[in-house]
């Protein structure tokens, strides 16, 4: 076969040239060898135009007849809008209801992939109130105009709880390739309880210290991981007092104590004032995910907390410096990213 065949069917023009060595009474191995053509080619050409007079390019029909139509493609359509979390069964069960001729799992399949849908997780996403999407693209539209450089004098901090063991419960939906951020294929979170909870901190120039907090962080707690922690880091990181520290909006964080302990060390840096409900501008939360899917791939899972929470800390401590400094530059995106949702969810 030659590279023309390969690349599809022949041209108009290509399928005259086999026409015309024919009628100039070239034989079809002499017409193969002069065109370039496969023998098959030059015998299936020639006999279309002897049969039906034409030269068009179109291929001739062949293979078994779709099942699903076009009709039949905007019904399946009409079924994921109205379930998207549907299975393959029940998308083809409640397709077959009414229909003369019925259809396997796998021509569903087949169909929704020729349709451009695929089965995907769901993004995970806080429901953002009215209130705090402006508060968030307040935020967005203060920093707009911050480089990378300006995102390296920020410290990132946060909490997060690893589970000994994972439920099963994982939701799937069927979506298209630009949907991952629609409203309707998303999943809202809510706080798990259990495990072992830590405080972490990192900048740009390096990981910070972990510090296991155990199953909750009062005022007094956190106060101890601000005086003990946070302010020996951004002492070192930023002598020259132009670091900003960035913590969320958790109850312990605004309590009265830590609020008037950062106004004693506020000659020393600035408490970066964060929008609520924003996890997905925190870069740390990749980290999380980091720890996460190192401790799913582990050749010896944990078996009790003690061992968690020590694999916890040797996975974060090996944290390539690659890794969360490319976080800290996807900062000036993830403004952007804001602004065009207009304070909604980003898809960081």
């Amino acid at each position: 076969m030659s590279e023309w065949e390969k690349k599809g069917d022949l041209s108009n023009f290509e399928r005259g040239m086999v026409v015309g060595a024919r009628r100039a009474g070239l034989s079809i191995s002499q017409s193969a060898q002069l065109l370039g053509f496969s023998r098959t080619t030059i015998s299936r050409v020639y006999k279309e135009w002897c049969e039906k007079g034409r030269t068009s390019s179109m291929r001739q029909s062949c293979g078994r007849k779709c099942l699903v139509d076009a009709r039949g493609q905007r019904r399946m359509g009409r079924l994921i809008q109205s379930d998207s979390r549907a299975t393959l069964t029940e998308i083809t069960t409640r397709y077959n209801r009414g229909m003369q001729q019925s259809i396997c799992e796998a021509t569903t399949r087949t169909t929704l992939r020729r349709m451009g849908y695929n089965s995907r997780r769901p993004h995970r996403v806080p429901l953002i109130s009215t209130v705090n999407r402006k508060k968030r693209l307040q935020f967005a539209r203060a920093h707009q105009n911050w480089t990378v450089e300006d995102w390296k004098n920020v410290a990132w901090s946060d909490e997060s709880r690893f589970l000994l063991r994972h439920s099963n419960g994982r939701v799937r939906i069927w979506r298209k390739q630009n949907e991952n951020m629609d409203p309707s294929c998303l999943v809202t979170t809510v706080q798990a309880s259990g495990g072992v909870m830590v405080w972490g901190m990192f900048s740009w120039h390096t990981l910070g210290p972990l510090v296991p907090i155990g199953h909750h962080l009062n005022a007094t707690g956190y106060l101890s991981i601000v005086s003990d922690h946070v302010h020996p880091f951004m002492t070192t990181m930023y002598p020259s007092s132009d670091g900003y520290f960035q913590q969320d909006n958790a109850p312990c964080h605004k309590a009265r104590i830590i609020s008037n302990w950062f106004l004693e060390h506020d000659n020393e840096f600035t408490v970066l004032k964060w929008p609520p409900q924003s996890p997905d501008l925190n870069p740390i939360e990749h980290l999380w995910d980091v720890v996460e899917r190192e401790l799913r791939a582990l050749d010896v899972h944990p078996t009790n907390l003690h061992q968690l929470q020590d694999a916890i800390l040797s996975i974060w401590a090996n944290i390539s410096k690659e890794c969360f400094q490319h976080l800290v530059e996807s900062m000036p995106r993830r403004m952007k990213a804001v602004l065009k949702a207009k304070g909604g969810q980003t898809p960081y």
